[in-house]
């Protein structure tokens, strides 16, 4: 499982037009595409995915703001796939993030970031089954 990994395109990229771009970056950073679509979650399913936050002091800003608006959502492979995506994305602050970076390029600020990237091979399994089944992996 340490080749497959999960992102997500978040609702201020979407929002932004960012979509096909950053698409094209997780392809000409060589990971290959099992799946990705569209969607919009609900508050309920945002509180879920970022379970494991929920007693941080931004876990309802950042549900809040997972929930209001489209977002896509990738299942991605390529070798080392969960490091090789974090160095694609960059630094969780923009800011910090080195140049060339998905969130160097795309992203708002540290709340809004353009992309989540999963932070194990075993949550990269975990986020992957919360919104694909099986047979959507192709």
């Amino acid at each position: 499982m340490n080749n497959i990994t999960f992102a997500i395109i978040k609702p201020d990229a979407v929002n932004n037009n960012f979509t096909g771009k950053i698409y094209n970056h997780i392809l000409k950073s060589g990971f290959k595409v099992l799946s990705a679509k569209l969607i919009k979650m609900s508050k309920h399913q945002a509180q879920n995915f970022y379970l494991i936050h929920n007693d941080k002091p931004f876990y309802n800003e950042l549900t809040d703001f997972m929930s209001s608006g489209k977002c896509m959502v990738l299942a991605l492979k390529k070798d080392n796939a969960v490091n090789e995506w974090r160095k694609t994305i960059g630094a969780t602050n923009p800011d910090d993030a080195r140049e060339g970076t998905i969130r160097k390029l795309y992203a708002n600020s540290l709340a809004e970031n353009a992309v989540h990237g999963s932070d194990s091979s075993e949550n990269a399994k975990k986020e992957i089954g919360f919104f694909f089944s099986e047979i959507e992996l192709i």
